[in-house]
Formats: C-alpha cells, structure tokens, sequence
C-alpha cells in the first residue's frame, strides 16, 4: 500500500511539474478531452480572425492609394476648367491659346496615366466587376464588403469626354468638366465610405480574436497559483511517502529480529 500510495504521488507530481513547465494544463489529451477539442476550434478561428483583418489592412491600403490617385485627378480638373476658361479671353492670341492648349495636352495625358494606375498588380479603376473583402473569418455572404468598380476612363464619368477631345475649344461647355470633377467627387465619397466600413470591420474582428484567446487561455493556459500549491502538496506527499515506505520496509527487519 505504501509503495502504491508513492506511485500515485509521484506521477500525480510529475504532472504539476509537467503543467508548470509547459504552462498548459492539458499536457495529454486524456487531461480534457472535450476542452482540447473546443481550444484547437477556437485558436484556428482566432487565427483566422487575424487573416481576415490582414486582408482588410490591405484593402484599405488599395483604397487610400486609390482615394489619392482621385485627389490628383480633381485637382487636374479643375486646372482644365481653369485653362478652358482663360481660353474664352477673347484678348489672347492664337499663341497664347496655343500654350493654353499645350498644357491642356500634358493634362490629358497624365489623366490617362491615373486611369491605369494599379496596386500591386491590381488596377485600381476600369476593373470588370466589383472587388469582395471578407468581414468575417467564415467568410458570411452578409458580412462581405464591396469595393465598387469605379472607371476613371469611361466617357460616363465625364473624364472620357475630357480626355477624347482634341484641344480646349473641342470641349463645348464647361459643364462638361464639372460633371467629371462631381463625378470624381463622388466616387472619392463612396471610398471613403468603404474605407469606413473597412475601419469597423477590421475593429469587430480585432475585439473578436482577443476574446476568442481568451477564452482558449481559460481552457487550456495553466492556474500558476493553483498548481504550484498542488505541487507543493504532491512534493509532501512524495516525501511522506518515500519516508512511509522506508519504514515499511524496516517494519519487516524488526520482524526478523524478533524470530531470532
């Protein structure tokens, strides 16, 4: 009994010792089954969790680049509004208008190289359809957020008209530039909004994997306080125990002493 007593103590000791050098309380699935389970389910969401704010980070960046690239392109607008506008002078010359017409060259020409900007790799205007980030680690229809297609070229947007006509004259009224400068205005509000959605998403999944490790620690991270006061307790028994079995064995000595 003695030596079973000592046995029992010392692997219960060992696995105090076990805990507390992993810093785990299941060092074995046999220590909780059930809780190994549900903390592997819940560290791959947390994981996850952290992917999906990865690709929101980028998204985010893709739009900022592109919320710059229109910055630029109003700006550009309005400088052409300007030169359409001193080109109605009718105290200039046909030189002058020439270098009026010459800068409105340049313009388009730099219009046209916004329009085929990309981040890395991917164009940022003239895409096909529209561009899905993933709100959720599970990837939900619901949670999803749209990057809307935004085509800086086409003639719809009124940038198209600007840049396809062929010197400031050709382009019969000013309106025609303002409806491309709103047009570009417009398209700068809905990627701020999405840069906003983006924001909120991104913080919901940043709170979601704190709690979600938290409660994968709860489950599977080791009580220091507890374990070292049952490590103490298993260290006594193991001492008491060794002691107790040494006596037993002399018990039998004293046995043998007496037969004599």
């Amino acid at each position: 009994m003695a030596s079973n007593n000592l046995a029992t103590s010392s692997s219960m000791l060992q696995k105090s010792l076990n805990r507390l050098s992993s810093g785990s309380k299941i060092v074995n699935p046999s220590d909780d089954a059930g809780g190994l389970a549900v903390s592997m389910k819940l560290s791959a969401t947390a994981k996850r969790q952290g992917a999906v704010n990865n690709n929101i980070g980028n998204a985010v960046s893709l739009l900022q680049t592109q919320d710059g690239a229109l910055k630029v392109t109003g700006n550009i607008l309005a400088r052409i509004s300007e030169l359409r506008t001193l080109n109605d002078d009718v105290t200039k010359s046909t030189g002058d208008k020439a270098n009026y017409n010459t800068e409105f060259t340049a313009l388009q020409l730099q219009l046209t190289a916004i329009t085929s900007e990309k981040f890395n790799g991917v164009s940022m205007f003239g895409s096909a359809s529209n561009m899905t980030v993933n709100g959720t680690e599970d990837g939900a229809t619901s949670s999803q957020i749209a990057i809307a297609v935004r085509d800086l070229g086409h003639t719809s947007t009124g940038v198209g008209a600007v840049t396809a006509a062929t010197s400031l004259s050709g382009i019969t009224s000013v309106t025609t530039i303002t409806t491309a400068l709103e047009n570009v205005a417009n398209m700068r509000a809905t990627n701020g909004a999405e840069q906003s959605r983006l924001g909120f998403a991104s913080e919901l999944l940043i709170i979601n994997k704190a709690n979600l490790e938290a409660a994968t620690s709860r489950i599977v991270d080791v009580d220091v306080a507890e374990e070292s006061t049952q490590l103490a307790r298993w260290n006594t028994m193991v001492s008491a125990g060794t002691s107790m079995l040494s006596q037993a064995n002399q018990s039998a000595q004293t046995a043998l002493k007496l037969l004599q």
